[in-house]
C-alpha cells in the first residue's frame, strides 16, 4: 500500500516536472504571427499616437492592393499636363488671358507666326515652359492652389465644375491615349479595376416633349412616344453606333491579366428634358448591347436651377427605361448637396428617389442623407438590399466643404450601409485613389480589416459580369498575400 502511494506521488511529480518544462519553452519557439497579423499591427502603429504617420501611411496605401475605383469621371481624371500635350497634338493653342483653348486654325497659325514674346495664344509646350502662365492655368484647369491663391477665386463648386469647359476641346478626341495613361497610372498605385463614366451619351432634342415638360404634364405615354421617335431618328441612331465604334477603338489593349476597365455613358442633368431623356435612352441601349458598358449614370452639378427643377422628372425617366431594360445597372449621382446650397426641403428626397423611383444599384456621393426624410429607413433599405455608396472624400471636401465628422460616411459606417472609396475627378482634384485611402485612414482610424474590406468591396460592388468579378476577387486574394508578406518582411528591418 505504501509502495503504491509512493508510485502515485512519483507519477504526479513527473507530470509537474513535464508541465514546468513545457512552460519553460522559450517564447521564440511559439507559433510566429501570420503575415496578415503583422500587417494589422503595423497599420495600427501608423495610426497610433496624436498624429498619423502620414509618410508611412502614404507608402502603405500606395502598396496596398486596391480593387476598383467605381466613381471615376474620364475627362476629370486626366491631369492638365496631359491636356496640354493634346493641345499641341491637335495644333491648337491656349489663350493667355482667358486660358481657353483656341481651335480656329487660321488664328492659331497667325499666333504661331509671331515671336514668342508677342503671342497671345501659346502652345502646350510654351505653357509648360512658362512657370507663371502654367501656375495660372492650373488654378483654372484644376483645384490646385485654391486655398493659398485667393485673388482669382470663384466659389469652390463653381471652380470645380467650370474646369471642364477649359479642356473640353481636347478631352473627347484623344480617348485611346487617355485610357492608356489612366491604366498606367492605376497600375502604378496597384489599382486593378476602373469603372469610368466615359463619354456623354448620344442625344436629340424634341420641342414637343420639352413643352410638355415645361407644363409639368409628361406621362409614361409621352415617354413611350418620344422613345419611338428616337428609334426612327437616323442621326441619333448613327451617334449610338459611333459611340460604340469609338469605345471599341479607344479601349483596345486596355484589358489584360493585370488590369480591367469598364464604362458608363452619362446624361447631363442640366440639359433640356428631351435631351436628358434621349441620353438616358441611348445609355440603356448601349449598356444592353455592348459587353464593356456595364451601367448608366447622370452627372452635372446637382444644385443648379434646371438640375433641381427636373430632378423628379429625371428619376421618372430612369424608372420608365428601367422597366423596359431591367437588367441595366444604374450608379446615379444623388444627394451631392449640403445645407445652404439649396433650400432645406430640397435636401430631403434625392437619395430616396434615386433608390425608390429610378432603381439605382449604387449611389454616387450620397452626401445629404442626414437631411433626407426618414434617413434611418433609407439607410436600412440600403443595408438590407446591399446598395453601396461611392464616397469621394477630397471632392466632397472641396465642392461641398464637408469633411471629418461632418461627412456622412460616419453614418454609413454606423448603420451598416456598404460603401467604397473613389476619386471622382482625380485630374481636377490632383489626387489619386491611394490618397483617398490615406484620408479615410487618417480621419476615421479604421483597423486593417476594414481597409482590406473596402478594397475587396470595390470589386464586389462593381458592375462587372459575375465571372469577371470572381476572377478579380481571386486575383485580389493573391495580391493581398503578396502585400502582407512584403509588409511583414519590412517589419523585421531594424532602423539604424
Amino acid at each position: 500500500m505504501q509502495k503504491n502511494i509512493v508510485s502515485l506521488k512519483t507519477a504526479a511529480l513527473g507530470v509537474q516536472t513535464a508541465m514546468a518544462l513545457l512552460c519553460a519553452v522559450p517564447q521564440a519557439q511559439a507559433a510566429a504571427p501570420s503575415n496578415e497579423e503583422v500587417t494589422k499591427r503595423h497599420f495600427a502603429a501608423l495610426l497610433s499616437g496624436g498624429e498619423p504617420k502620414l509618410a508611412e501611411l502614404t507608402m502603405f496605401m500606395t502598396m496596398l492592393p486596391k480593387g476598383g475605383d467605381l466613381h471615376h469621371h474620364y475627362s476629370g481624371a486626366i491631369y492638365a499636363e496631359q491636356y496640354l500635350e493634346w493641345v499641341d497634338k491637335q495644333g491648337y493653342c491656349v489663350n493667355k488671358q482667358s486660358y481657353m483653348i483656341n481651335t480656329v486654325a487660321a488664328e492659331v497659325a497667325a499666333e504661331r507666326a509671331k515671336p514668342l514674346a508677342e503671342r497671345n495664344c501659346l502652345s502646350g509646350v510654351d505653357v509648360m515652359q512658362n512657370n507663371t502662365v502654367l501656375a495660372q492655368l492650373l488654378q483654372r484647369w484644376s483645384d490646385k492652389d485654391f486655398y493659398n491663391h485667393s485673388a482669382i477665386q470663384s466659389p469652390p463648386d463653381r471652380q470645380f465644375f467650370d474646369t471642364f469647359a477649359y479642356f473640353g476641346p481636347v478631352s473627347s478626341t484623344n480617348t485611346a491615349d487617355g485610357l492608356q495613361r489612366l491604366k498606367q497610372r492605376a497600375m502604378q498605385e496597384n489599382l486593378r479595376y476602373i469603372e469610368t463614366i466615359f463619354e456623354i451619351a448620344p442625344m436629340a432634342q424634341d420641342a414637343a416633349f420639352d413643352q410638355l415638360a415645361q407644363a409639368g404634364a409628361v406621362t409614361e405615354a409621352d415617354m413611350a412616344a418620344l422613345a419611338a421617335r428616337l428609334d426612327d431618328n437616323q442621326p441619333f441612331q448613327q451617334w449610338i453606333n459611333g459611340y460604340t465604334a469609338n469605345l471599341d477603338a479607344s479601349s483596345a489593349g486596355i484589358d489584360d491579366a493585370n488590369f480591367t476597365m469598364r464604362y458608363q455613358p452619362f446624361a447631363l442633368r442640366f440639359l433640356t428634358p428631351s435631351q436628358v431623356f434621349s441620353q438616358i435612352v441611348s445609355s440603356f441601349k448601349l449598356a444592353r448591347s455592348h459587353p464593356k458598358i456595364v451601367g448608366a449614370n447622370i452627372v452635372g452639378q446637382e444644385s443648379t436651377y434646371v438640375s433641381m427643377r427636373d430632378y423628379k422628372l429625371h428619376m421618372r425617366m430612369y424608372q420608365f427605361l428601367k422597366a423596359r431594360y431591367p437588367d441595366v445597372k444604374l450608379a446615379l449621382h444623388a444627394g451631392e448637396l449640403a445645407l445652404g446650397m439649396v433650400q432645406p426641403e430640397d435636401l430631403s428626397f434625392h437619395i430616396r428617389d434615386a433608390l425608390d423611383i429610378a432603381g439605382a444599384s449604387r449611389i454616387g456621393h450620397g452626401m445629404d442623407i442626414a437631411h433626407e426624410t426618414d434617413a434611418l429607413a433609407i439607410m436600412k433599405k440600403m443595408h438590407d438590399k446591399d446598395i453601396a455608396v461611392e464616397v469621394n472624400l477630397s471632392s466632397n471636401q472641396f465642392i461641398l466643404g464637408v469633411q471629418g465628422e461632418a461627412h456622412p460616411v460616419t453614418l454609413y459606417r454606423k448603420y451598416g450601409v456598404p460603401f467604397v472609396l473613389a476619386t471622382d475627378d482625380a485630374g481636377v482634384s490632383r489626387n489619386n485613389l491611394s490618397g483617398e485611402y490615406v484620408l479615410y485612414a487618417a480621419r476615421y482610424k479604421p483597423d486593417y480589416a476594414e481597409i482590406k474590406k473596402l478594397s475587396i468591396d470595390s470589386i464586389r460592388y462593381s458592375f462587372l459580369k459575375e465571372a469577371d468579378k470572381q476572377q478579380l476577387l481571386k486575383d485580389m486574394r493573391v495580391k493581398f498575400s503578396q502585400f502582407e508578406a512584403a509588409i511583414a518582411a519590412a517589419a523585421q528591418v531594424k532602423p539604424r
